[in-house]
């Protein structure tokens, strides 16, 4: 079997390498002529699978190890009869981390404010929910908007109520532009206009949730403090937008260890269902140990003491940065971060919570 594999996929030849010979090669530029001839793609977000890439191949399963599915033209793959999955929640629990670890960083006496400060989660999926529960852990209030789901151990309000309530507001939705409730530049003027100026957003989901025009012009009139690790025209990242953002990332709130690891052991299982083979390994098995911070301690007092060992945000903030050339972030720069990032562990690694 001809298995084509985007080589920043984690544990690869531990999944798959019984089962043929594994191309990994680079994801963002994978072309027809590199996938016509296999029998597996595995891809991440940064792969656009499409007609263009796929027709006319011998393609019989495509396994996407992310969250999300707008890079998967999924009539597309459907009509060339090829099987497909992708790892719905796979890094969940990393991003909900990512989000509180960005608030705490900007703010850290967030710690002890218990119910004085309000969460408002918008999407209410895999990693909203997750947030949600982490996020009563350390005593925050919560409200949540979601159209699609409800959750009883989530106060649920509208859109509206969220936005005006809030102190932070964070996002969790799949990129969509059709349908009654379109997440495309679903933060724009207007909604931004609804928040407390002081609120501090978070984009985590999807580059184009958040519209970049209208979100430049509204931190210059508020000077709201902003956290983005996914940006509407990714890869281009332009100085004008890094120089008001407050803390920025490279695509890699959900790169933990477990979460990169969880997500290949998905489509491994689905690759293993549709060519009908037994699906007997887990990433669990290729982890290593690590400092237990959380051993003894309250979760608040871990955070007080060990949060920048535990996940050193400034650090990704300070590598994208340094990446700007010519008033832009450098591409090639971008992808290495990406490609070279030294995976984080998810708390319970480290002996605490996780939802």
């Amino acid at each position: 079997m001809n298995i084509v594999a985007d080589e920043n996929l984690a544990f690869t030849d531990y999944f798959f390498a019984e089962f043929g010979n594994i191309q990994q090669q680079a994801g963002r530029t994978l072309t027809h002529a590199d996938v016509e001839n296999a029998d597996t793609l595995l891809v991440r977000s940064v792969t656009k699978v499409n007609a263009v890439l796929i027709e006319n191949s011998t393609l019989k399963f495509i396994g996407s190890a992310t969250i999300g599915t707008d890079h998967l033209d999924i009539n597309a793959i459907e009509k060339q009869g090829v099987a497909w999955s992708n790892a719905a929640g796979c890094n969940a629990q990393a991003v909900a981390e990512y989000v509180i670890t960005a608030l705490l960083h900007l703010n850290p006496s967030l710690i002890n404010q218990n119910d004085q400060f309000t969460l408002g989660i918008i999407g209410l999926g895999n990693v909203g929910s997750r947030l949600a529960y982490m996020a009563k852990l350390l005593g925050w209030n919560v409200i949540g908007h979601d159209p699609f789901v409800q959750r009883e151990t989530i106060k649920q309000v509208e859109l509206s109520e969220l936005l005006k309530s809030a102190d932070a507001i964070t996002t969790h939705v799949p990129l969509t532009q059709t349908g009654e409730h379109p997440t495309y530049h679903l933060i724009n003027a207007a909604t931004l206009a609804q928040m407390k100026p002081e609120a501090i957003l978070i984009n985590s989901a999807r580059g184009a949730v958040v519209a970049e025009d209208d979100l430049i012009a509204d931190i210059l009139k508020t000077q709201r403090k902003v956290v983005l690790d996914v940006f509407e025209h990714e890869p281009e990242i332009s100085a004008e937008l890094l120089n008001v953002i407050s803390l920025v990332t490279p695509h890699i709130a959900g790169y933990s260890l477990e979460g990169k690891a969880r997500g290949t052991q998905m489509i491994y299982e689905a690759f293993c269902k549709t060519f009908q083979y037994s699906a007997n390994k887990k990433f669990e098995t290729q982890l290593p140990s690590c400092e237990q911070f959380f051993y003894g301690n309250s979760i608040k007092q871990t955070l007080k003491d060990y949060l920048s060992e535990i996940y050193n945000i400034s650090r990704d903030d300070a590598n994208l940065r340094a990446t700007l050339k010519d008033g832009k972030v450098d591409q090639k720069a971008f992808d290495c971060l990406r490609k070279k990032y030294p995976l984080r562990r998810e708390w319970a690694a480290h002996g605490g919570p996780k939802a």
